[in-house]
């Protein structure tokens, strides 16, 4: 077993270079092959722990945080959990903002790192918590990442996500197709791909729910929410995916290929799939 066992110094050295798999029963098309990146093998359990590491590492460099600094941060649940793993590494004190209807689970993991969970009204949903979270830095005494404003965000998919996925499929990727939250992953995959790749013309296609719909790690932002790190111009496509879609290509993830993923992924595949139907 020796030859199998991969050590690290820390769970930060653990982030990234994730698998990439391809499916095998759910692609209709034979001419097309659709791989899943397996982010859930971050140590915190999503893709993201790229950023959440990439946020604080940055911030260290400029001196922004201090060994008694205070972060406050909004979070829908995964960049939370992300967040709380490497604060409790670091020793740093974190406070977290989510809607109080976001799922025990997700708050019972924050808590279990160590961090401080504040849960604000149900009805205001997310941009009830990045206002309390703005209001609260704005008091003065606090540290925020922002991961709707950092480019630090962005940055870590443009140096591991993107050129991992190049490797991952040895340059022949034609399509990428990412949910969108905070789009730090679709934005910083789409700047390597049209920056580093450009000859290679990767169709970059983004993820958003139908109105109505509730799928974690998935948003359409108010115009005055869209997060500042967002750039269309780097989407070349918008397709939409309902609830109902989400939730029954998640199950199917599990059921027929193996892989046992949450509703964002399930979305993103959702519409994968679409895109793989239509192609030549």
């Amino acid at each position: 077993m020796s030859g199998m066992v991969r050590s690290a110094k820390t769970v930060i050295n653990m982030i990234g270079n994730t698998p990439c798999v391809k499916l095998q029963r759910m692609v209709r098309n034979p001419k097309v092959e659709v791989f899943a990146k397996l982010e859930g093998n971050n140590p915190g359990g999503s893709v993201k722990d790229r950023p959440a590491l990439f946020m604080f590492q940055e911030a260290e460099k400029r001196g922004e945080l201090k060994h008694d600094s205070k972060i406050i941060e909004p979070t829908s649940g995964n960049t939370g959990i992300a967040l709380a793993m490497i604060a409790a590494l670091k020793g740093y004190s974190l406070h977290l903002v989510m809607p109080e209807n976001a799922t025990e689970e997700r708050v019972t993991t924050m808590k279990a790192y160590g961090a401080t969970v504040i849960l604000t009204p149900a009805e205001l949903s997310m941009e009830g918590a990045r206002d309390y979270a703005d209001e609260k830095f704005a008091e003065g005494g606090w540290i925020m990442l922002n991961q709707f404003a950092n480019p630090d965000n962005p940055k870590a998919h443009f140096e591991t996500t993107g050129p991992e996925l190049w490797n991952d499929t040895e340059g022949k990727i034609t399509h990428f197709v990412s949910s969108m939250g905070t789009t730090g992953t679709i934005m910083g995959v789409s700047r390597y791909m049209k920056e580093k790749h450009s000859q290679a013309n990767v169709e970059i296609i983004g993820v958003e729910p139908t109105d109505g719909s509730r799928i974690p790690g998935i948003r359409r932002w108010p115009k005055e929410y869209l997060p500042k790190i967002f750039d269309p111009s780097r989407v070349d496509r918008m397709i939409e995916v309902s609830q109902a879609d989400a939730e029954e290509t998640t199950r199917r993830l599990a059921c027929e290929e193996g892989i046992f993923c949450g509703m964002s992924s399930g979305g993103a595949m959702h519409c994968a799939l679409r895109v793989a139907d239509e192609l030549e």
